[in-house]
Formats: structure tokens, sequence, C-alpha cells
């Protein structure tokens, strides 16, 4: 782990400020600061409904950062952070539409005090449209878009897939994406501008195979009818014989047969996988195959060929797999372990700059770093920025 502001990661020297929020957001601060960004939290002084109530050494997602407090219904407070803005190169927020311009810091202020600056404006709805005031989360996102109907077994309920597609798929790597993308053009034109992320249309746009497909007649409504959401019995989960369970990926017909082969199966029985018509009788098949071994036995069958297998492993199992230890996917980080940083760059590697920050913490330090003299610090905090040792 190196100290933050060393070098390391193709986003060294990149200037970010993030509005203390939850959800994609600070998720999007993370992945900047993985990837060399320095990134400045400006926390409210009144927590109230920011954050979740975990200890700061567990709190993941916000790791990277150094912290600032500040009243964001303070002018003096508000006039501080656009003096930082004029230095910054990103600011992220993830407030509801019109939020931001009632504290004064609009795209319009911000832009007028720095034409460079990138405003990442990421929300569930979108700035505009019908819905755009309202509340929500990752779970209301997904399901009017289409994305959660498609997620489950035909005839019971959706299944919720965590907060993965609304908050982080569709909301935090849109809008670290159009950040980047963004931050190109302001290098090359001088001009900054808005991104406009909204969790709708970055699950929309993950829903783009699905749509196509359905636009082709190849996609049936029903959940759990079709080869990708487990519906063909090559693509789906299965239970072992000491109730633990494996993922079974084999769709095109030289991996199934792979598999068969591997099980034992007379490949000969069956007709091409996609043939609907033969998928229960197959799926009763591999559910008679697989529950008659171990997931350990499935495992030395299997795993490492092209049968397209994979154990289903919980989160403490998939820190200590052969395969997660040899990529280093997990890194100690003050003495707790967690998920390293992605993507991986074979000349400018990402890191972990720190575990993440309690209130205030190292906020001298960025103020520093980013070049503000001592008179300019005691401006600030005289105007209410306030920070700890």
């Amino acid at each position: 782990m190196k100290a933050p502001g060393t070098q390391g990661g193709p986003l060294f020297g990149l200037k970010v400020i993030e509005l203390a929020a939850i959800g994609p957001a600070p998720f999007c601060g993370m992945l900047l600061s993985d990837l060399g960004a320095d990134v400045i939290r400006i926390d409210r002084k009144q927590q109230s409904d920011i954050g979740l109530s975990i200890a700061n050494q567990f709190d993941f997602t916000s790791r990277g950062r150094r912290s600032i407090s500040a009243d964001l219904k303070s002018e003096d407070s508000i006039a501080s952070i656009l003096s930082l803005v004029e230095r910054a190169d990103v600011l992220i927020e993830g407030f509801r539409p019109g939020v931001l311009e009632r504290l004064g810091l609009g795209p319009d202020v911000l832009l007028a005090r720095n034409p460079r600056l990138v405003v990442g404006r990421v929300t569930g709805w979108g700035q505009t449209g019908p819905l755009a005031q309202s509340a929500g989360h990752d779970i209301n996102y997904i399901a009017l878009t289409g994305a959660l109907a498609c997620i489950g077994r035909e005839g019971e309920r959706p299944v919720v897939p965590l907060n993965l597609i609304g908050d982080y798929g569709g909301g935090a790597l849109y809008l670290a994406f159009g950040i980047v993308s963004a931050l190109i053009h302001a290098s090359k034109s001088g001009k900054g501008q808005v991104v406009d992320a909204a969790m709708v249309d970055g699950a929309t746009s993950l829903m783009t195979l699905f749509h196509g497909r359905h636009a082709a007649g190849l996609w049936k409504s029903n959940r759990a009818s079709n080869e990708l959401d487990g519906g063909a019995p090559w693509y789906d989960t299965y239970q072992t014989k000491d109730k633990k369970y494996i993922a079974i990926g084999a769709i095109e017909p030289k991996f199934f047969q792979e598999l068969l082969k591997r099980m034992g199966i007379d490949a000969g029985k069956w007709k091409r996988p996609d043939d609907r018509a033969c998928w229960p009788a197959l799926r009763r098949c591999l559910e008679q195959a697989f529950a008659g071994y171990t997931r350990d036995e499935l495992d030395s069958m299997l795993l490492g060929s092209d049968a397209c297998y994979a154990p289903i492993l919980d989160l403490s199992e998939a820190a200590a797999h052969p395969h997660s230890v040899e990529r280093r996917a997990f890194v100690e980080v003050d003495g707790v372990s967690q998920p390293n940083v992605a993507p991986r760059l074979s000349l400018t590697p990402g890191v972990i700059q720190r575990s993440a920050p309690q209130v205030g913490e190292g906020g001298l330090e960025a103020l520093k770093s980013w070049g503000l003299s001592d008179a300019e610090i005691d401006d600030l905090n005289r105007k209410g920025i306030s920070w700890c040792s």
C-alpha cells in the first residue's frame, strides 16, 4: 500500500472532489482512487443518513480518500468549496436533481469557476423525467428497466440481484466511464462538462443484448425460459450430494459434449442442447448426475476443464480459493482483507491508497498536497471547513 499522493495508477495527479453520498457515488470515487486519483471527500458536519453504520476500516467502498467536513448550508462553506473547485479536475455528487443547484454549487456555477471541470452526477432516475424527483433505490431502478423481471424462476417472484445492476453496474461504472471520457475531451478542448449518469440509463444499457434478442423474437418473457436466465439446463445451478451448489455454463455444443463426457453421460442420447424439447429431460438427468457427487468431487472431475464448470462459493470461500490467491484478488489493508484493485494495468497498476477515512481524517494533508498555502488553509478553517489530525 502506497501513501496517498504517491506515484501509482494511470489517474495519478487527477484531483477529485467527492461530495459524500451513498451507493454509486462513493463506489465511483473508490474506482478513481484505486487507479491513482487524489480524492478529497467533503463530509457533512451532520452525518444524518449519509452512509451505512460500519467501522471505517470495513467501509471498503470509501477507501482511498482523505476527508474534510463542511456545513453545506453555510454560505462561507460553499464559498470555500468553490475555491477548491478551482484546483480540481472532477467533482462527484449523488444528490437528487436540483439539490446541488440549491446549495449554490450547480453546474453553471462550477464551470464558471473552473471551465475544465468534469461534473459527475449520479442519480437513480436521471436529472430529468417524470420520476426524477422521486425517492428510490437500486431495486426500483432495475425494476423499471426490465432487468429485474428477467431474473428468477418461472412462476416465482423476481430475485433481487443484490445492488449490482443499478447502483454499481448501471450507476458507478457508467459514471466512472463518463468521467474519464469527459476528461479526455477536456484535455483536448479545455472544456469541462456535466456527466448525467442515471442508474435507469446504465441498467438499460447493460440489458442491450437481451433487448436485441427480444426484438428478434429470440427471448421469451417468462423467467427461466431462455439460454442465459437459468432456463437452459446447460446454463444453470445444481445441488450436490453434500447440499452445496455448482454452476454450469456449457453453452457451446463442444463444451456441452465435454461436460457429458466427463460426467459419464451418454452424449448420443441427447439432441443439440439448444433443442428446447429435450430441456426438461436433460435437466432431470443433470440434476441426478450432480446429486451423486460432493462439490469437492465435482471440482476434481470438472474444474479447469472445458466443461464450463465452477463451484458456487460463499464470500469466505471465494477469497481463499487458489485462483483468487494466485491472482491476488484480495489484498490486506490495515489488517483487513478486501477486494483488490480492478482492472489491472501493465504499466501503471493501481493501488489501494488507504482505508476509508473518518470524518476529517487526512484533510489537512490533502489541502497542502493540493497546493493551498497556510493562509488559505486558515481561511478555509475560519469559514467552517474542518479536519482532524
